[in-house]
């Protein structure tokens, strides 16, 4: 597929667009379009119409609202992801709270930020997600920050499993679950990606982990997402 103005070797990125408002739905679009790489292919009222959608376009992102009429947002990012099409989903929200960010995360979400974005974050946002990376605005950070240090007194099977890695092992599985290749981490933390591949191995085998949005969950409940090259 190609549109006409394109940038010359960029990859045409899909997108739907979940709201049940249809102006937030028509500004969305106008301001987007006006994007030489992304495409809008379908608009979605609710959460279910977003995920029948998604089957029928095979979108490379979802901009999904989470107050929907029925199952509503996070429900529909839970199916869109279980799709296995490789379709992100990226949160756009009014007033971001600590337990939409944790439920929309742990539903497989790839970003959260807020719908008062300017453009050019939102669109930097599209290409992180579609990199494989995970996207949090300042806000949605902050909350992640916030949502560790309630957690760090929890004795859970995931808080004692984080604390029997060692340092690195914690560094790793957080940029991972950032969505950093091997190469990628190495270079962060002055590894080799041998050695990285490595420390990737043994936290599957300990953990049983090798999905990021598995990873994701696990490093937001256990707090190895605030600060993974700390």
């Amino acid at each position: 597929m190609f549109r006409p103005g394109a940038a010359a070797g960029r990859r045409l990125i899909k997108v739907i667009l979940a709201d049940d408002h249809t102006v937030v739905r028509a500004g969305l679009r106008a301001l987007l379009e006006k994007e030489s790489d992304l495409v809008i292919v379908g608009e979605a009222g609710s959460g279910s119409e977003a995920v029948t959608l998604a089957k029928a376009t095979r979108p490379h992102v979802v901009l999904m609202d989470l107050a929907m009429p029925g199952s509503g947002g996070i429900e529909a990012t839970r199916r869109i992801v279980a799709l296995g099409l490789g379709t992100k989903v990226l949160v756009l929200t009014a007033l971001p709270q600590e337990t939409q960010l944790c439920d929309a995360l742990e539903a497989g979400a790839s970003g959260f930020m807020r719908k008062i974005a300017p453009i050019d974050d939102l669109t930097r946002a599209i290409h992180t997600v579609v990199e494989d990376r995970l996207f949090l605005d300042e806000d949605a950070a902050r909350l992640v920050v916030l949502q560790r240090y309630r957690r760090v007194g929890e004795l859970d099977d995931e808080r004692v499993a984080a604390d029997r890695l060692s340092a690195r092992e914690r560094q790793v599985l957080g940029l991972l679950a950032l969505g950093y290749s091997s190469r990628e981490i190495a270079r962060r933390l002055a590894l080799s990606p041998r050695t990285v591949d490595e420390h990737r191995a043994r936290l599957k085998d300990r953990l049983g982990l090798s999905q990021r949005p598995e990873l994701v969950r696990f490093a937001l409940r256990t707090g190895l997402l605030a600060e993974p090259g700390a």
